[in-house]
Formats: C-alpha cells, sequence, structure tokens
C-alpha cells in the first residue's frame, strides 16, 4: 500500500503538484494533460524527487529506507530504454535489476543470474539476451525494461507512459504484459492512451491544476471524459482485447 499525505512537489522551487492526499491499496492509473504533474508524482513516490509532506509504503515513510530498501520495494520504467553503454547485452542490463540483492564488492550470484535469465524468457526474449541494447528495436527495449524491473522483484511497479513509443501491435504486447502483471505486483501506469487505461481497469487518479482527483470506472463516461478533456468522445472502447 502506498499512501500520500499533503504531497507537494515540483522543480526549482515551482510546485507542480501542491497538497496531494492518495492512498492506493492495489494498482492505480494515473491521467492527465501534458505538463499536468503525472511523472512529477511517480518520481517523487520512487524518491527521486525532493517533495515536502510524506510518502508511505506500507506505513513506513521513504524517507527512513535505504537506496537498497528502496529499490527492493519500487521499481520505476521510464518511457523508453536510454543506452548509455554501446556495449551491454540485454541479459548483462537485466541482470544490473539485481544489485539491490548482491552483495557490496562480490559479482552477481548464480541465484541472480538465473533469476534474470527467468525474466527474459518470461518476456520471451532469450533469443535476444547477447544482442546488445543499442541493436533492439523500441518493443523490444521496452520488453527490457520490464524484464529488468521483474529481476529487481520490487513490490510496486511504476509504468511512465510506457506506450508512447510504440506501434500498435507493440502496444497491445506491452498492455497485456501490465495487466497480467496486475496478478503479482501493484501496478501504477501513467499514460495518455485512454484504451491503455480502459483495458488495465485499474483505479484513477486525474492530475488537473496541481491536484489530483479520483474516479473508478465512471470515468470513462463520454460526458466525463468531455469535462476533462474539452474535447468530444464516442464510446471509447477496449482496443487491447
Amino acid at each position: 500500500m502506498i499512501e500520500l499525505k499533503s504531497l507537494s512537489c515540483g522543480y526549482f522551487n515551482d510546485a507542480v503538484l501542491e497538497n496531494i492526499n492518495i492512498k492506493i491499496d492495489e494498482h492505480l492509473t494515473i491521467l492527465g494533460a501534458n505538463g499536468s504533474g503525472k511523472s512529477t508524482l511517480a518520481r517523487s513516490i520512487c524518491g527521486l524527487l525532493k517533495y515536502d509532506g510524506e510518502i508511505l509504503i506500507d506505513k513506513v515513510d521513504i524517507k527512513e529506507l535505504t537506496m537498497q530498501q528502496m529499490a527492493k520495494s519500487i521499481s520505476y520504467i521510464p518511457t523508453k530504454l536510454d543506452v548509455y553503454d554501446s556495449f551491454i547485452t540485454l541479459e548483462e542490463f537485466v541482470l544490473l535489476g539485481r544489485f539491490a540483492h548482491k552483495k557490496s564488492f562480490l559479482d552477481y550470484s548464480l541465484k541472480d543470474k538465473e533469476i534474470a535469465l527467468q525474466k527474459i524468457d518470461l518476456l520471451n526474449l532469450t533469443h535476444l539476451k547477447e544482442h546488445t541494447l543499442v541493436s533492439l528495436s523500441s518493443g523490444e527495449g521496452q520488453l527490457s525494461l520490464i524484464a529488468a524491473a521483474l529481476a529487481q522483484e520490487s513490490k510496486i511497479i511504476i509504468f511512465d507512459e510506457p506506450t508512447a513509443n510504440l506501434d500498435p501491435y507493440n502496444s497491445k504486447i506491452i498492455a497485456s504484459y501490465i495487466k497480467k502483471l496486475k496478478e503479482t505486483h501493484q501496478v501504477i501506469l501513467i499514460t495518455h492512451d485512454l484504451h491503455l487505461a480502459c483495458y488495465v481497469d485499474s483505479p484513477i487518479a486525474f492530475i488537473k491544476e496541481k491536484k489530483a482527483y479520483p474516479y473508478g470506472r465512471d470515468f470513462f463516461d463520454d460526458e466525463v471524459l468531455k469535462e476533462l478533456w474539452g474535447v468530444e468522445f464516442h464510446s471509447l472502447a477496449v482496443k487491447y482485447e
């Protein structure tokens, strides 16, 4: 469970979000206009940004957690895979997800390597494990990020615009994995894709004017969507089925 109490956060003393109070018992999808603060909220929850207020994971303030404990609690999957080492292979990258579990100054254990390979296989990437990250497609890169997050074995996974750079075929693949992960992890999804949000079927937090507004399935009513987005909607359908 994640609980945000009087949370305010932003950049360079400029508040993007103010006085956010949310209790996330299970899953959550975060929606809102460009620049509304969706990713800012996610990065704050991960402890990647300074903030005022409290962020609790299972009733423990994250400020009391070590970086290793945070990594075991929560994983953040960015919009796309940025590669800074042109020689690193997919297998080596996924193994980095085990960093919080390995003993200091020692190499990754046989167990770490087995877990990494299991997650690679789970995402159907075994045939690419020796390929360099720079050689992967956008869809394969997104699957690699998910594999590394699963190897991390955190309880909570945050997806930040996971289908933003993908074609419809790969978007469908990623959508199915996200929905499946709800069975084993607490999933927080940030997206502009209303079809994806509808398909994943989690409670909604809509970010607007520095606040977060909760919604359930009633969010996908045409009139509610029109009021929030300012454009006409006609029977939003679940396109990933």
